[in-house]
């Protein structure tokens, strides 16, 4: 059998998704572009979650679990989505691809930047200040996630 020509570069590539909190659509992008691509996916979600995937990994709901559990498998090459930043930064520094499900790609030289973003943000409403909270999930959030993972996926 002939395979295609981007396959040179992803035998060994995964993409682990942090299923807790990801978009039911998203997950289905992750899987139709998997199967596309011949890249197996990865979810990671605790056992209070009904994911479908052809890896599922449950673990307990113990406060940042799939998150420790989402580092552990994450190797050089593999391809990480999630909303996290924290867990961005450390799988960046593994020298994964990461993307968020809004399809915003994580890169390293921008981490630092969003972490201290968060943490500005995070002592703010600790002294009582308000935060606007994500917007809602439109259709084109889809579309431009797509591209985006595909892009990565082909990228070399």
């Amino acid at each position: 059998m002939v395979l295609p020509f981007f396959l040179d570069n992803m035998d060994s590539m995964k993409i682990l998704v942090d299923a807790d909190a990801c978009p039911r659509s998203v997950l289905h992008i992750c899987m139709r572009l998997g199967r596309k691509y011949y890249i197996p996916v990865w979810t990671v979600a605790n056992f209070n979650h009904d994911i479908e995937s052809d890896h599922p990994i449950v673990v307990g709901d113990d406060s940042q679990e799939a998150d420790m559990k989402i580092m552990n498998l994450t190797e050089t090459g593999d391809v990480v989505i999630t909303g996290d930043w924290g867990l961005a930064a450390i799988v960046l520094g593994k020298g994964a691809k990461c993307l968020s499900p809004m399809g915003r790609e994580f890169r390293p030289e921008k981490i630092g930047f969003l972490l201290e973003e968060r943490e500005v943000k995070a002592k703010f409403r600790r002294e009582g200040g308000r935060t606007k909270g994500p917007k809602k999930r439109q259709l084109e959030d889809d579309r431009r996630f797509e591209i985006r993972l595909e892009q990565i996926l082909l990228r070399k």
